[in-house]
Formats: structure tokens, sequence, C-alpha cells
């Protein structure tokens, strides 16, 4: 078989017991235990990254199976020459919350030197990598499955930098917490790219990091980079996150259990209103509400009869972000069936029925709304009084089409 430049790096060079096909995610006998991208690679004698100076992307997600991280692993083993680490946002040992990162430090564990990729992007972070000296980056973060979730896109702007610093990049493979079985929502629009959606993908992708990987080395970056994917063993497409064995950290400050990772990819969109999307609770989008909402809310949503959820009418008085010290009214998502489950979907009633029975109801003034769906559509849409069926059935064109290039790249059952 005859393969073009581009097409082999696409593919993500297969190098032995980490080669990215379909056929190399085959399920482990003892269920309940995937090995990650890094367990596979550490099992291998790091073979991949023999002879190379190393620098990981990573942040406190980058874990052993028995809860190591792994810049303290590797820092320690002999095999392996790690000279750098990559902070995203929040930091590579987490300490920021949203929109901030740790800056450029020595990190007092290891010694290494920890530089910041938040907010950088093109030649300023191919400047940063060709800087540190290191002949490989390596990504390894766990993603909560959403477009505007930023760790994919610093995947995707590590890329891009590693290709024009002429860098090796290797990633490793995490579970996709809320499954990989379907994309859902709208797909992003190009004059909407920014830091939470660079290309056009849809707003819950399905994807894991290799696959996102792959499909950005193919479809959207200029000049491929040289792409190597360590896939996961023994995860299945349809797998949540407790049915992996492995241990949860927070991804970010706000993202504190794999629950909130099954409601996020949805109701992220009310950070573009005026209402909490909860933050400053211990239940960060899952509780929604603001001033002056009551129990009306709670009953034009259970009167939509969306699949897989019900809503209780809540109280909460978040301690920061929008309605910091004060009392407000809203609702609590309560998932009953995940299978059943649209988080997609059922943001969009939300805000339907929340612009229904709420004559405070407004959407952020620089329309946030519209940077997080991708487009003008779900908006203008709401504003005009669509129905949810209306709202949803708008962007299925343009997810059919994005389903069908997602397919290329998927490399587990």
């Amino acid at each position: 078989m005859n393969l073009s430049r581009r097409g082999l790096l696409a593919a993500g060079g297969a190098v032995g017991m980490v080669a990215a096909t379909p056929g190399a995610a085959s399920a482990d006998p003892a269920r309940g235990r995937v090995r990650t991208g890094f367990d596979r690679l550490a099992a291998d004698g790091y073979g991949l990254l023999d002879g190379q100076r190393v620098g990981i992307v990573t942040n406190p997600t980058g874990i052993t199976h028995d809860v190591r991280h792994i810049v303290d692993v590797m820092h320690a083993d002999k095999r392996v020459k790690l000279t750098a680490v990559f902070g995203p946002e929040h930091g590579f040992r987490g300490t920021a919350q949203a929109g901030g990162s740790e800056g450029r430090y020595d990190d007092p564990a290891t010694g290494l030197p920890v530089y910041d990729t938040y907010t950088r992007s093109g030649s300023a972070l191919a400047d940063i990598f060709t800087a540190s000296g290191v002949d490989t980056v390596v990504f390894d973060i766990q993603d909560a499955g959403a477009r505007f979730y930023t760790y994919i896109w610093t995947l995707y702007d590590c890329m891009e930098a590693a290709a024009l610093a002429g860098k090796r990049f290797v990633v490793l493979d995490r579970p996709n917490p809320v499954t990989g079985r379907a994309a859902l929502g709208p797909v992003l629009h190009k004059e909407f790219a920014t830091f939470v959606g660079r290309k056009p993908i849809s707003q819950a992708h399905g994807m894991t990091v290799t696959e996102l990987a792959r499909l950005f080395n193919g479809e959207f970056l200029a000049e491929p980079v040289r792409l190597e994917t360590v896939p996961m063993s023994g995860w299945r497409r349809g797998d949540f996150f407790d049915a992996t064995g492995l241990p949860w950290v927070p991804p970010s400050p706000n993202m504190p259990t794999p629950d909130t990772a099954l409601v996020y990819s949805g109701t992220c969109l009310f950070e573009g209103t005026n209402l909490s999307e909860g933050r400053g609770t211990t239940r960060p989008f899952e509780l929604l509400g603001a001033e002056g909402i009551d129990r009306r809310w709670a009953e034009a949503a259970r009167a939509l009869e969306l699949p897989g959820v019900t809503f209780r009418e809540a109280y909460f008085a978040p301690t920061f972000s929008k309605f910091a010290g004060k009392t407000v009214g809203g609702v609590q998502l309560h998932v009953q069936d995940r299978e059943l489950f649209d988080p997609v979907r059922t943001a969009i009633g939300l805000l339907v029925t929340a612009k229904k029975v709420w004559d405070g109801f407004a959407w952020r003034p620089d329309n946030w709304i519209d940077t997080l769906t991708g487009s003008t559509t779900v908006r203008t849409m709401i504003d005009a009084g669509a129905s949810t069926d209306e709202v949803v059935g708008a962007w299925q064109g343009e997810l059919a089409a994005f389903r069908a290039v997602r397919k290329r790249y998927l490399t587990y059952r």
C-alpha cells in the first residue's frame, strides 16, 4: 500500500505495541481495568521515547493507576530523559482557576523547568518548544468530551507548534469519560473559532484525545506533525468513566466528578447567559439558577419529558462567580438514565424554558453563547421563539457531515 507523506503522518506513526489501529484497542480479559496510554508506554520500557529529550504537556490528571503523577514517575526512571514540562490552562499542578495558568517556574518536586502554554500558539509556542531543547513533545491530559473544554485545543496548538519547530509529537490516550458513542450538538462555524473551539467539530465530540489528534493531523493542520499515538487497552466506546477502574482526578477546578462531565457539554452553555452555571457550588453545571427564578422553571423543564433526565426545583448560594453570596433559585439536573441522556438537547430545552418562565433572562452582552455553540443559530432561534426540537433540528445536517469525517479516525470498538 502506498501512502502519501500527509496520509502517513495523519494516521499517526505506528511503532510496535503502540500502533494506532482499530485492532489495537481490543478489550483486556479483565473488564473494569483500563490501561491508559501511559501505562502501556511504561510497560514497554518507554521504547517509543528511547534516545529522545522529552517534554510533556500535562496537568494533575496525568497519573498512573496508583495515583502517582507521571512526571514524578518518568523523572525517577533512568530509561526516560524527561527535560521539560508544559502546563495548560489551570497549570501543570492545577493551582489556577478558569482562565488562568501558573506561568514559568521550576517544579519544586523534580527541579524540571515548567513552561506555560496557555494562550500561546503558532510560532510563539514553537519558540517555547525550541527553547526547551526537547526532541519529542508528549501529551497526556484527561479530557471531558466537550468542544469548549480547552485541553483539546492545547493539544491542537501544541501539535501545530511542534510541526513548526520540527519536533516529534506523541499522544498518550485516556478515556472519554462520557463514552465515545456519539457526536452531538452543533458544529463550530469557522468564523467563530477561538480557544474554546479552533476547528469545526461538534459540541460533544465523542472521541478520545488520540482520535482527536489523528483527526486534527489529517483534516486541519496545514503542516502535519510527526505524530505517534499510544492507545489504551480495555476501553470500549460505550464505557463511562466508572467502568474503567481508573481513579478520577478533577481535570479542572469545576469538573469535580465524572457526573459533572456527563452534563458539561450541554449546561456549559449557561456561561453564555446571565444565569449561574453552578460555579461556586459543589455541583457545578448540575445546578443552574438566578435571582427571581422559582419552581416554574423545573415544572416547565419536566414537561419537556427529555430522555434520561429530570429536574428538581433548587435553591443555592454560589461562593464565587455569578451571584456570589446570594441565594438564587433554579434547577438541579438529575440524570436517571445516562444511556438515554443527551446533554446538548437537554441544555437547549433548559434555555428555551428559562427564557419562557423568567422575564429576567438575557444572553451575556458579548454573545458568548455564539462562541460556545459555534454560530448565531441557537441564540437567534431561541430569541425567535423556536422550540427545543426546532433548534436541535437546525444543526442535524452539519452534524451528519462531521460524523462522516469523525468515523475515519475512530480507533476503538
